[in-house]
C-alpha cells in the first residue's frame, strides 16, 4: 500500500487492485466466521469492507504497536459490523485472520460480536448505536488538548443518524473546528427492518452540513474514490468533514445485495457454498475453521494505555464555617489546575457552570473548559473518551442528567476502562425546590450494578475537598455524589471539624465520628451526615452508648471498620437516597456476607417527595435530626 497518512495524491492502480482482489479473500472471510458462528451481520460488513480497508489501510497506524500514542485514532461506530473490522485488521497485520475466523463469537475469544478495546486495533467498545461520534468528539478533543498530533477516524452506519446523541457530537465538534476529525458513513440505506428511508427517513449529507461540516460524497465501494475523499478532508484545516460512502449491503453477492434480510443473520449452508463460489473463495474454510475453533485462541488481548492521573493536587482548604460541598468542589479544582500545569485536565459542562461551581476552572483555562450546551449524552461519552486519550477529564452536572439520564453512556465508559470523573451535584431530596423529576435519589444504585466505578459521598465540605484531590489521581471511573445546601462542618467529639486539617481521604475507609455503640452503631453519608451525628450526641446525652461513623465510599466497605461497628445490638443507616439500593443496601450485604447477627435498620428516601425547602422534605421523610433520633430510640427499644 502507498505510504501512510494519506500524503500520495491517489491511489495508484496497483494498490486498487490488490486491495480489490482481497476484499474478495475477505469477504469470504466475513461469510466463514458468521457462518460458523451461527450469527453475526454480513450484510454490513460487507457494505462498510472497502472502507475500512482503505482507513486501516491508509491513516497512520503501526500494527506491530496497536497502543503507538502519536497512532490516528479509528472509532467504529457501528460496532455490529465487527467481522468486516476484523477482516481489514487482521489484513492490515494487527493478527492473524484465520483467529478472528475460527474464534468469531466464542466464548472467551476477544472477537465478539461487537467491537471491543480488547481486539487489537480497536479504539472504543461500540455496539449501542449512536455512541462513536461522540467517542471521536472525545479522542478529537484530547488530541488538541495534549498536541498529540493524530487525526481521529469514526465510521458510521447511516441508520444512527437517526439518534439525537449524533446531533449533539455534530455540533460540538463544530462549535469547537475538530478539523482533525473525518466521519465516514456506510451509505447502504438498510437495517434490521428493511430501507432505511421506509423505516426512518434522514438527510444525512442536510444534516452534517446544516451543523457547519463539510461533506463530501462518493462510491464506498470504490477505493481509489475513498482514499481521495478522505485524503481531502484530511487536508481541510478548518472543520471536521462527513465522507457519505454509498454503498450497498451485502455487496459482492448477487443475492446479499441490496437485501436487507442479510443485515443480521448468517448464511444456511446451501447460502454459503453458493456465496464462496461467486467470491471465488473455497467453501471448506468452513471445516478448516470449525477443526481451528476447537483448539484455545492465541491472540493475546491489548494492552491498554494506563490512565493520566493529576500529579499535584494542591494544598487542601479548611472549612469551619458551614459551606456548600459544590463549592468546595470548585475551589479544589482550581486548585488542582494552577497546582499542576503540566497535566492536560478538562472540564466538561452541559450549560450548568454556574450551579456546578467550575467557573473558577473556566477562568484558570479556558481552553480547557469543553462547554456541551444541553447534550448530556454525548458530554458523557466524550469525556469518557478523552479520559483513554491522554486526558484526566472531568464531568460536572445534576446527578439527574450526569447520570440516571446517561446511565446507558456511563455503563459503556465502564465497559471502555475508562477513567471519568464524574462530579454529581444536587443529589437526593436536597435538590428541594425543583421537585422529584431532579431528585437523584438512585446514584448509588444505578453504579452499584456496574463492575468498575467507584462511588465517593462526602459529608461535608471539608471532606469534599480530600475527596475531589485524591479522586483525580486515580484511574478508573470515579463518580463523586452531593447535594445542594449549605451545611455545616462534621465535627469529631472535641468539637473540630472532623475532615479538616491533616485529614486525608483514602478510598474505602470508614471514618468512626463517635465511638462506643453497645447500643447502636449508626453509619451514614453524604448530605444526611451532619444530622445523623446530632441525633447521635443527643441520645449519647441522655445515656445511650451508641457510635457514629461517615461511610464516604458505600460500595467497598472496610472490612475491619465494620466488624469493629458491627458488634452493637443494632445497625442504623441514614442516607439521602433510596433507602432500598443505597448505602442500607451495601451495609446489609456485608453483614449477611459475613455471618453478622446484628440487626440493621434502614433510614432513607422512601418516596419520591414534592417541591420544598430541603429542611421540610427532610423532616416530612423523617430524616431530619429530630426524626433520626426519634428512629434509633425505636430501634435500641427507648
Amino acid at each position: 500500500m502507498t505510504e501512510r497518512g494519506f500524503v500520495a495524491p491517489e491511489l495508484d492502480s496497483a494498490d486498487v487492485a490488490a486491495l480489490a482482489k482481497r476484499a474478495r479473500v475477505l469477504r469470504g472471510a466475513i461469510l466463514t466466521m458468521t457462518t460458523l458462528a451461527g450469527s453475526g451481520h454480513p450484510g454490513g460488513s460487507f457494505s462498510s469492507l472497502e472502507l475500512y480497508q482503505v482507513i486501516y489501510g491508509c491513516a497512520v497506524l503501526r500494527p506491530a504497536e496497536p497502543a503507538w500514542h502519536g497512532r490516528d485514532r479509528v472509532i467504529v461506530s457501528h460496532g455490529h459490523t465487527s467481522p468486516g473490522v476484523y477482516s481489514a485488521l487482521a489484513d492490515t497485520g494487527f493478527f492473524e485472520l484465520e483467529e478472528a475466523v475460527a474464534h468469531f463469537r466464542q466464548a472467551g475469544s476477544i472477537f465478539e460480536g461487537h467491537v471491543e478495546r480488547s481486539v487489537p486495533g480497536v479504539e472504543w467498545s461500540t455496539g449501542n448505536l449512536g455512541q462513536g461520534l461522540s467517542a471521536g468528539v472525545g479522542a478529537a478533543l484530547a488530541q488538541r488538548l495534549t498536541d498529540g498530533g493524530w487525526h481521529t477516524y469514526v465510521a458510521m452506519s447511516d441508520a444512527e443518524q437517526m439518534k439525537g446523541q449524533v446531533g449533539e457530537a455534530r455540533r460540538l465538534a463544530a462549535k469547537y473546528a475538530l478539523c482533525d476529525l473525518t466521519v465516514v458513513v456506510d451509505l447502504n440505506r438498510a437495517q434490521i427492518s428493511g430501507h432505511t428511508p421506509e423505516v426512518m427517513p434522514v438527510d444525512v449529507a442536510a444534516g452534517f452540513a446544516a451543523d457547519g461540516w463539510g461533506v463530501i460524497e462518493c462510491d464506498g465501494h470504490d477505493t481509489a474514490a475513498l482514499y481521495r475523499a478522505l485524503r481531502a478532508a484530511r487536508a481541510d484545516a478548518g472543520r471536521p468533514y462527513a465522507v457519505l460512502a454509498h454503498t450497498t449491503i451485502g455487496h459482492g453477492v448477487s443475492f446479499m445485495d441490496d437485501d436487507p434480510a442479510y443485515h443480521g443473520r448468517a448464511l444456511k449452508p446451501e447460502e454459503y457454498v453458493r456465496a464462496m463460489a461467486e467470491l471465488g473463495q473455497d467453501p471448506a474454510w468452513l471445516d478448516r475453521a470449525r477443526a481451528r475453533r476447537a483448539l484455545a485462541p492465541t491472540t493475546r488481548p491489548a494492552e491498554l494505555a494506563e490512565p493520566v492521573c493529576v500529579r499535584e493536587t494542591g494544598v487542601p482548604r479548611d472549612y469551619d464555617a458551614p459551606s456548600d460541598c459544590r463549592s468546595a468542589w470548585g475551589h479544589a479544582l482550581a486548585d488542582i489546575a494552577a497546582a499542576d500545569s503540566r497535566t492536560p485536565i478538562a472540564v466538561f459542562d452541559c450549560d450548568l457552570m454556574s450551579s456546578v461551581k467550575t467557573g473558577a476552572f473556566r477562568d484558570a483555562r479556558p481552553d480547557a473548559f469543553i462547554e456541551c450546551g444541553v447534550g448530556e449524552h454525548n458530554a458523557a461519552a466524550a469525556a469518557a473518551s478523552a479520559s483513554v486519550n491522554g486526558v484526566v477529564a472531568f464531568w460536572a452536572d445534576f446527578g439527574v442528567f450526569g447520570l440516571d439520564e446517561v446511565y446507558n453512556q456511563q455503563r459503556l465508559a465502564d465497559i471502555n476502562h475508562a477513567a471519568l470523573k464524574l462530579v454529581l451535584t444536587h443529589c437526593g431530596l436536597d435538590v428541594g425546590e425543583d421537585g422529584r423529576t431532579h431528585q437523584c435519589v438512585d446514584y448509588v444504585g444505578a453504579l452499584r450494578s456496574m463492575y468498575g466505578w467507584k462511588v465517593i459521598v462526602p459529608a461535608d465540605a471539608n471532606q469534599t475537598d480530600r475527596a475531589v484531590r485524591a479522586a483525580a489521581g486515580m484511574s478508573g471511573c470515579v463518580a463523586l455524589a452531593m447535594g445542594r445546601s449549605v451545611l455545616p462542618s462534621v465535627r469529631d467529639e472535641a468539637g473540630d471539624p472532623a475532615f479538616a486539617g491533616d485529614y486525608r481521604f483514602h478510598y474505602g475507609a470508614i471514618d468512626i465520628i463517635r465511638r462506643g455503640g453497645s447500643d447502636a452503631a449508626v453509619l451514614t453519608m453524604g448530605t444526611l451526615a451532619g444530622s445523623a451525628v446530632d441525633a447521635v450526641d443527643e441520645l449519647r446525652a441522655e445515656g445511650c452508648s451508641i457510635a457514629a461513623a461517615v461511610v464516604s465510599c458505600p460500595l467497598d466497605l472496610d472490612d475491619e471498620a465494620m466488624l469493629a461497628l458491627s458488634v452493637a445490638r443494632v445497625i442504623v443507616t441514614v442516607e439521602d437516597h433510596n433507602v432500598r439500593s443505597g448505602l442500607g443496601a451495601s451495609v446489609a450485604e456485608w453483614l449477611a456476607a459475613h455471618g453478622s447477627a446484628t440487626r440493621l435498620v434502614s433510614l432513607g428516601v422512601r418516596d419520591y417527595a414534592s417541591s420544598g425547602a430541603p429542611a421540610d422534605l427532610f423532616a416530612a421523610a423523617g430524616l431530619d435530626a429530630v426524626g433520626i433520633a426519634r428512629s434509633i430510640r425505636g430501634a435500641i427499644g427507648r
